[in-house]
């Protein structure tokens, strides 16, 4: 019998990651109990398996290229109707050249994301730089470097570690850009350092793609901690239907220094909304989206789980009433649950210039919104 190949052993190790992925992850090690959640949890996987496939088996920071992160059909760790986010493969070693055009985004950003190599989950934000500090022509055009010497503007550090850089455009239009197939942003990312000529694929290299499809399925479902075993973030409730006050997420990864949020969950019965009373805050971008537990946004190609500014109906002293149900009231601002009598509530604040106050949700009876 011929001996294994790096290849086969490396094939045979994802094959067997995935069988763990789905006796535990999916199973009740990690909480996860009833037909439609272990569904859920089996969809995540699924996503998280074709975002391997998609960008990380062919990683190369010598040669990077840009890949988009979720659509509408792959979600994961949070993701968001109102926004399209790319990645590319970086190295601390390297020195980069990004162009690209905001292509009407309200906000845009590019993040480092540290311990993020071979297809690994980030452990943490080594640094973000966002439009505020780029030079942005009268077109929308723009240059950023990444990595070597300081440059005054449109320069954003590599410290060691880096792995990853991700890339946020939000958009405030009424319908989700995330579902948006015409929408086009211009993005190219070069390396300027010398590097050698690229590695014939062959069973050392095909081995190594494999592996960073198995880090990266296990870096987002087991090597993760298990829910209730960790302190939540302070904007992040524990009650159900309450929301904390927003606030900066610090330095976790995959997140953003110069952001707001806050995060609950909703428990709805058949007869029974949830109405959230606000006021958006002065700030670059705003918006609210509905989640699984497993945090993948809801149906919002075809349903109304997000809003945003641009399709939020406000009161006459500015405030709204953002209503989260099972069917439509007939009442502004309905954010649909799918069905769902749980789920995820997710607000998010971008370059806040005034005061984030707090949303105020409440549980009503559906027919005295009618």
């Amino acid at each position: 019998m011929a001996a294994q190949t790096k290849t086969q052993a490396a094939w045979a190790d994802m094959v067997d990651a995935l069988s763990q992925v789905s006796d535990r992850f999916c199973g009740e090690e990690w909480g996860v109990s009833g037909e439609q959640d272990v569904a859920d949890s089996h969809r995540l996987v699924l996503h998280i398996l074709q975002s391997a496939l998609f960008a990380h088996a062919e990683f190369d920071p010598e040669r990077p290229v840009w890949r988009r992160i979720v659509s509408p059909t792959r979600k994961f760790t949070g993701d968001n109707a109102d926004a399209v986010y790319f990645e590319a493969p970086v190295s601390s070693d390297l020195v980069y050249r990004v162009t690209g055009n905001l292509a009407g985004a309200v906000y845009t950003s590019f993040t480092v994301e540290l311990g993020s190599s071979e297809g690994r989950y980030a452990t943490g934000t080594g640094g973000v730089l966002n439009d505020d500090d780029i030079d942005v022509d009268a077109d929308g055009n723009y240059e950023v470097f990444l990595g070597g010497e300081p440059r005054d503007r449109n320069w954003l550090d590599l410290p060691p570690e880096s792995g990853r850089i991700t890339t946020r455009h939000y958009f405030e239009v009424p319908k989700p850009s995330a579902a948006d197939e015409s929408l086009h942003i211009p993005l190219n990312i070069e390396c300027l350092s010398p590097v050698g000529p690229a590695t014939l694929w062959n069973d050392e290299t095909v081995a190594e793609a494999i592996n960073r499809v198995s880090n990266h399925v296990l870096g987002k479902t087991l090597q993760q901690p298990i829910p209730g075993t960790y302190p939540l973030p302070t904007w992040v409730s524990r009650e159900p239907n309450v929301l904390p006050d927003p606030q900066p997420p610090g330095t976790m990864g995959f997140a953003a220094f110069d952001a707001y949020y806050t995060m609950g969950r909703y428990v709805l019965a058949p007869d029974e909304a949830l109405v959230m009373t606000g006021r958006w805050p002065e700030c670059k971008f705003g918006n609210v989206c509905l989640w699984t537990a497993a945090g993948q946004t809801y149906d919002y190609g075809n349903r109304t789980t997000s809003r945003n500014r641009a399709n939020t109906t406000l009161e006459a002293d500015g405030t709204f009433k953002m209503v989260i149900a099972h069917e439509d009231p007939g009442v502004y601002n309905w954010l649909d649950t799918e069905g769902r009598p749980s789920g995820s509530i997710f607000w998010r604040f971008f370059l806040p210039t005034g005061p984030v106050e707090r949303i105020e949700p409440k549980l009503v009876k559906l027919a005295d919104l009618r």
